[in-house]
């Protein structure tokens, strides 16, 4: 075991990933060694998420895993979400760790790491270091490479104080970073050869508010695609209801860089629960908007993420968001059962749907939307795209489309051997519920 070794987890979401990739970035230009057997580090940092109780759950687990093989030399660092907003009960559950690290101040790693070192300075276990000691590192890209593509975060925070969410107690208020910032780590990216660029934030939609700019994302998307010309996807991600300008939708549709891809969580589709929620609850607006987006862009792909067993949500509130679905036709869907999180708005209405009634509805919605996505799937057939190879093996390739932002939509399953990492030109023979199947264009 080397001195400066360490072992990272990364749980939870892509804006962890970028965190996770940060903090190593730091280590890395301090001479720090990653390894990928705990065994063999001397530090053992475990990024965690703590949105809701499976999270944290998992996070506990992962600790005090590590926690009862650790060695007496090596140290355990609790980074992140629950480190943030649970350390009382991660202390409890995991006594083996040495320091914590919350997720608004994972640039101040590598002192977190000196203090619990160095019996004279303060110990960092059961300390939160403050938002003010924090400088963010300029010279660190806020980026997480996955073969061909990236994910960028262009800000972190959020500041729209929705009810059943705890990411305003975690990360606090939405901090945009400066474009010239996010068009440096795009340019890095490009110069590593990255095919696709992912752009993630808690609300990409309320980009440069804090900064005083006006239709922050549609300006920065014109800034990145002139920036990196050699870039051919760029993403988007997480946009916020209500907050999808005109600007926006043309930028989207006129820049080729610019997917047509529009993830839009809208967490449910009756006005009366939305509003509970502390959520827009203008539907016209709703319809409205994806409306314009595909005029702007008649091949738009649309996700979108929901949630069953809101208090209050009744069976016949329920059927509304089913006959939502059928009426608006996403080709992605995802959705969760209501989860109790204390000290949010909602915390005092109590879970009052059982959890039988919750993972039925779940169950429900997401045969619904199993039969939208294959009729979407199924209309690619005998149709041509471009795919990004993720991997191969024995004659197959597997790839993503333009319609298939990594890890939680499809894949496109190709007969050849196709470059991970690079672009493909396929033609689409099936269709399932969530995958197409291929062969490579010649």
């Amino acid at each position: 075991m080397k001195d400066q070794s360490f072992y990272l987890e990364s749980l939870g979401c892509a804006k962890n990933s970028v965190d996770s990739s940060s903090m190593a970035s730091i280590l890395d230009q301090k001479g720090f060694q990653r390894v990928h057997n705990p065994s063999q580090a001397k530090y053992l940092i475990v990024n965690t998420c703590g949105f809701i109780l499976a999270a944290r759950k998992e996070s506990i687990g992962t600790l005090q895993n590590l926690g009862k093989k650790k060695h007496p030399d090596q140290k355990l660092i609790a980074a992140g979400c629950m480190s943030e907003l649970h350390r009382e009960e991660l202390q409890q559950k995991v006594p083996q760790i040495d320091g914590f690290l919350s997720t608004q101040n994972w640039m101040q790693i590598l002192r977190i790491l000196q203090e619990i070192d160095d019996p004279s300075r303060i110990s960092a276990k059961g300390n939160k270091i403050s938002p003010e000691e924090a400088s963010p590192e300029r010279d660190i890209p806020w980026v997480a490479i996955q073969g061909g593509s990236a994910y960028l975060k262009i800000a972190d925070g959020c500041r729209r104080g929705c009810a059943f969410c705890s990411i305003p107690l975690i990360k606090g208020p939405n901090k945009s970073r400066t474009p010239d910032q996010i068009v440096k780590d795009a340019q890095l990216l490009s110069e590593k050869g990255v095919k696709e660029i992912i752009l993630i934030a808690q609300d990409t939609t309320d980009y440069g508010t804090d900064l005083g700019l006006k239709d922050g994302l549609a300006n920065l998307l014109l800034h990145l695609t002139c920036a990196t010309p050699e870039i051919p996807w760029i993403r988007v991600m997480y946009a916020f209801p209500g907050a999808v300008s005109d600007k926006l939708i043309e930028t989207m549709a006129s820049q080729p860089q610019v997917l047509h891809y529009f993830d839009i969580p809208l967490q449910h589709a009756n006005a009366d629960i939305l509003m509970n929620m502390n959520r827009p609850f203008d539907l016209n607006w709703t319809w409205r908007t994806i409306g314009k987006l595909r005029t702007a862009m008649p091949d738009l792909a649309i996700r979108s993420t929901f949630i069953v067993g809101y208090p209050g949500e009744s069976e016949q509130t329920f059927e509304e968001l089913l006959q939502f679905l059928d009426e608006i036709q996403f080709d992605h869907v995802g959705a969760f059962t209501y989860s109790r999180e204390a000290g949010t708005p909602a915390y005092p209405l109590g879970d009052p749907v059982p959890v039988k009634v919750k993972e039925d509805r779940l169950q429900r919605l997401m045969e619904k939307q199993a039969g939208i996505s294959l009729v979407k799937n199924q209309k690619w057939i005998g149709k041509r795209m471009q795919i990004l190879i993720e991997g191969y093996d024995s004659g197959i390739s597997i790839g993503r489309s333009y319609r298939d932002a990594p890890e939680i939509d499809g894949l496109v399953i190709t007969e050849g051997m196709a470059k991970m990492g690079e672009m493909a030109s396929v033609r689409i023979t099936g269709a399932m519920t969530h995958d197409l199947t291929a062969v490579l264009e010649k």
